[in-house]
């Protein structure tokens, strides 16, 4: 991932991405050059919802650079977790991801060319200016969308120059580069959990703010780099109880559901396995259920008491209100089954 190929500074740091992947910085002609020299005749563009207004834009684009029939796929996009499949897109024999980093213990389904569109906006000076008058502590970590992340080391230095210490560090495996955040994975933050007071994240949305407070005990603010706008900090003791209570009415559940996803990056069935020998050793009967995008709809009319989702586990954090019966996550099963206490609370980290 030279830097002729468009790739990010940061890639150099944790240079993990499968060898069939190339990672750039941005739209533009190294990227373009990139699919010229691989002779792809059909590719496959996937675009999160907050960039499908300008797909067939970038789809043009892509035709009239490359020469290579574009196809733009319509479905909504989670992550590189979720990237496209040759069923999806029959003869593609490539794919174009955009607003997402490569997961590096995950190999994509096509050669696939990850676009981060990383976003240099947002004036470290003001926004270090803005941390100080809030009165935030002064020992941060720092946690970001793969948008933000080259504004992470001008940030930290701006925020030392007003005695505030922003720690980063390195994720698990699963990970790309240092400060990341994945909304299934948060060791940048947990790895350094014990050395500051509180965590701030940069980026835009509730969703990885919301992500972090689940799995780290500490007080969790969110900065929009570009609107310079701080969020109050997330209120974790709620969010939390509101799971505990969730998990101690499954208790006497007897007929679980193991919700399986055969997404590339979110197959867990060795885990469901698992779970499902616990339930046995504790009386409980336990189905293993594939699904590919899960629908509330797909749970209806079933004689179980409760589900197990091993897949993401934003779906039983984020979407629980939407189903017939309990989603718990993984740690919150074993909760349930009192092989773990409720305190404290686990996140299911995704590795």
């Amino acid at each position: 991932m030279a830097a002729q190929n468009g790739a990010s500074p940061h890639a150099t740091i944790a240079p993990l991405a499968p060898a069939a992947d190339q990672v750039f910085a941005t739209v533009g002609e190294p990227l373009f050059r990139a699919v010229r020299a691989g002779g792809y005749r059909k590719i496959v563009l996937q675009v999160p919802a907050g960039l499908v207004r300008n797909a067939h834009d970038l789809a043009a684009r892509l035709r009239n650079e490359t020469g290579a029939v574009t196809l733009v796929l319509a479905r909504a996009c989670f992550g590189a977790c979720d990237l496209p499949s040759p069923d999806e897109a029959p003869g593609a024999e490539a794919a174009v991801v955009l607003g997402h980093a490569p997961i590096p213990n995950v190999a994509s389904p096509l050669p696939t060319f990850f676009v981060e569109m990383r976003d240099p906006g947002g004036d470290p000076e003001r926004l270090a200016q803005i941390v100080k008058d809030a009165g935030l502590p002064r020992s941060l970590g720092l946690v970001a969308s793969i948008q933000h992340l080259d504004l992470v080391p001008p940030f930290v230095a701006a925020l030392s120059r007003h005695g505030i210490a922003g720690v980063t560090a390195p994720g698990d495996r699963r990970l790309m580069y240092p400060a990341q955040a994945l909304g299934c994975n948060y060791t940048t933050a947990e790895s350094v959990a014990s050395q500051v007071d509180a965590f701030l994240f940069l980026g835009t949305g509730r969703f990885h703010p919301l992500g972090l407070a689940f799995a780290v005990d500490r007080p969790v603010y969110a900065l929009d780099p570009l609107r310079g706008e701080l969020e109050p900090p997330i209120d974790r003791g709620s969010i939390v109880r509101r799971r505990q209570l969730l998990v101690a009415s499954c208790r006497d559940a007897r007929r679980w559901g193991l919700l399986v996803s055969n997404f590339v990056g979110q197959d867990r069935t060795a885990m469901a396995r698992a779970l499902q020998a616990k339930a046995a050793a504790h009386g409980r009967e336990a189905e293993l259920l594939v699904f590919g995008r899960l629908d509330p709809n797909d749970l209806l009319g079933r004689d179980l008491d409760a589900y197990v989702c091993t897949a993401c586990p934003r779906i039983a954090l984020d979407d629980s209100e939407l189903y017939p019966k309990p989603v718990l996550t993984a740690p919150e099963f074993l909760m349930a089954l009192g092989e773990l206490p409720l305190e404290p609370y686990r996140f299911d980290t995704y590795h």
